[in-house]
């Protein structure tokens, strides 16, 4: 039993040593022939580009559900994204060649290193915005509530000015009624103090002057009652307006909220994390730059070793098979070349192939010759 279950782990182990060195795009049959501590080095390489892929699809999985908010669709398009940071770190790290001469291999880097660093960028900020979440809900609360008081203000620039319009002119009607009761209520006291002989005439009674006044006054009071019949026409008018709009303002800020209340997008989060505190999320970069960048320096710190040795050796070996090749293709076109012109050069002082061409030839003018005169003909 101990047995067999070591030998499981034994064959586990194998295969993913064998899984990581193909993450690390190292040549595995070169590797094959090279130490154990070689091999153990480029399985390390593919480890890390593996699980860099691993927190891509983790990260670009969750920043796609704040978009989509779907989990199907986010999980196979951070499917999508984790494949394709796979490749590229595949890419960078098998493209790096050792030298003997470090600034050569440092300019080799350095491009690799900018979409290293690009990447770390991407993979670490969907993690941030989830690490941060409660604290970014909290700057979206707020901001949603800057949003909605904003929102209300602008829809009120919209009915404000009919509304105050409005209520100006019941004002101005208001006071029409008012001014008119004034007139009234003073030939009220005016026709009153005549009667009672305390101003006017000073004589106690109903006289002439009395009924003159009086007169006025119920004409007067005529015109009010008729102002205030008018007068509330329209107030009332201007009362169901005004309640209208309120209504019509009160259902725009009701349709406009839901898009407040939905405010909280990818972009919203990023905005948001950038405004809380830099730090922790700088280090977060940094942890996840490391991650990205320490296959590269790897191979970039490291001495050559026997992987390198042989692979510059298999690849001198088919740059020296080309180079052959192509010379001897060049040599084999030179002398090609060489032996037709010697072979036309004799073949052209021989007069039975001249004879025989000029034959040939006086054939070919004779036909076009007859071919030209039957066309004529036809013309004519």
């Amino acid at each position: 039993m101990f047995s067999t279950v070591t030998k499981i782990n034994q064959i586990t182990t194998v295969m993913l040593k064998h899984f990581f060195i193909i993450c690390s795009g190292a040549d595995s049959d070169i590797l094959e022939s090279c130490s154990k501590g070689e091999q153990n080095k480029y399985a390390g390489i593919g480890a890390t580009v593996f699980f860099t892929a691993v927190m891509a699809f983790i990260a670009s999985s969750y920043a796609l559900y704040t978009v989509f908010d779907n989990l199907y669709t986010s999980i196979f398009f951070g499917l999508v994204w984790g494949f394709l940071i796979f490749n590229l770190d595949r890419y960078i790290v098998s493209t790096i060649k050792k030298s003997d001469n470090f600034i050569d291999e440092l300019l080799q880097v350095t491009p690799r290193i900018l979409l290293a660093i690009i990447i770390a960028v991407v993979i670490s900020k969907p993690l941030e915005l989830k690490i941060f979440e409660k604290e970014i809900d909290q700057v979206l609360l707020e901001q949603k509530n800057d949003l909605t008081l904003a929102n209300k203000e602008q829809i009120a620039q919209q009915f404000n000015p009919t509304i105050n319009s409005l209520n100006d002119n019941n004002k101005a009607l208001q006071q029409q009624i008012e001014a008119k009761e004034a007139e009234v209520n003073e030939l009220y006291n005016t026709y009153i103090a005549e009667a009672e002989g305390t101003a006017g005439t000073k004589l106690v009674g109903k006289g002439p002057v009395y009924k003159e006044k009086r007169d006025k006054h119920d004409a007067l009071l005529a015109e009010l009652q008729q102002l205030k019949q008018e007068n509330k026409a329209k107030i009332e008018a201007n009362e169901t307006q005004i309640a209208l709009l309120k209504n019509d303002y009160d259902a725009q800020v009701v349709n406009t909220q839901p898009i407040i209340n939905n405010y909280d997008g990818l972009m919203a989060r990023v905005n948001a994390l950038g405004e809380l505190p830099w730090l922790p999320s700088f280090f977060i970069f940094l942890l996840f730059l490391a991650i990205e960048t320490a296959p590269i320096f790897a191979k970039l710190m490291s001495p050559k070793g026997a992987y390198d040795f042989k692979l510059e050796d298999q690849e001198a070996t088919v740059k020296t098979t080309v180079l052959q090749n192509k010379n001897q293709r060049d040599a084999l076109l030179k002398t090609d070349a060489a032996i037709n012109d010697r072979i036309y050069t004799d073949i052209e002082s021989e007069e039975e192939l001249y004879t025989y061409k000029r034959k040939k030839a006086r054939e070919l003018m004779q036909l076009q010759a007859d071919a030209f005169f039957k066309q004529q003909k036809n013309v004519l």
